[in-house]
């Protein structure tokens, strides 16, 4: 039962304190900073870290696609219950993209060795079948029991991680709540 709902999940897919943070593969040398993602929406801001040397295709399209504002405005399309939220479909349906795909990064055992392993509040590229078939959406994942997105790992793109906003905003966002609008820091200095 379970595994035909995470097909056809992932088949037809083409303000608390701050959690604290899980130790990750995926770490910022002293002088660099991890591009960070504040994701506003109707149940508050959610904030992702990005991790650019796990998935670096991944994170350059997520950052192209927020720099156009591609984001702003839609709707989180798809919500299971103790699994994930998943949003990023133009059309809202969870049938579009950007209208191009980006490599699955999942596929280079050197990039996969530096993902997160799927988690409660970590990002990941939804896809088509194709490991290749990525664009735009995502899903952020809601259990905190790990095994259950066993399967997962190693098949799909894991990319960033949420930072704050998980136990109050991203565990209360259902199908229909809006991405009102998604901007990008990439340094301390920018705002």
């Amino acid at each position: 039962m379970q595994m035909s709902l995470l097909n056809s999940f992932f088949g037809a897919t083409r303000r608390a304190p701050k959690p604290a943070k899980k130790k990750s593969t995926v770490s910022a040398s002293s002088d660099e900073q991890l591009p960070i993602v504040t994701l506003e929406t109707d149940k508050g801001t959610i904030i992702i870290e990005l991790y650019p040397e796990s998935a670096p295709a991944t994170v350059a399209n997520f950052k192209k696609l927020i720099e156009a504002g591609f984001y702003d405005g839609l709707t989180f399309h798809r919500f299971v219950r103790g699994f994930v939220i998943q949003g990023g479909a133009p059309d809202s349906t969870g049938m579009g993209g950007p209208g191009w795909t980006i490599p699955g990064e999942f596929q280079d055992a050197e990039l996969r060795a530096k993902m997160p392993p799927h988690e409660k509040g970590v990002i990941a590229m939804a896809r088509k079948p194709s490991p290749d078939s990525a664009g735009s959406q995502f899903y952020i994942c809601l259990s905190t029991d790990a095994s259950i997105y066993a399967h997962l790992n190693g098949n799909y793109t894991t990319f960033g991680r949420v930072i704050e906003g998980l136990d109050d905003v991203v565990t209360a966002l259902r199908e229909g709540d809006i991405m009102i609008e998604v901007t990008l820091k990439d340094s301390p200095e920018q705002n």
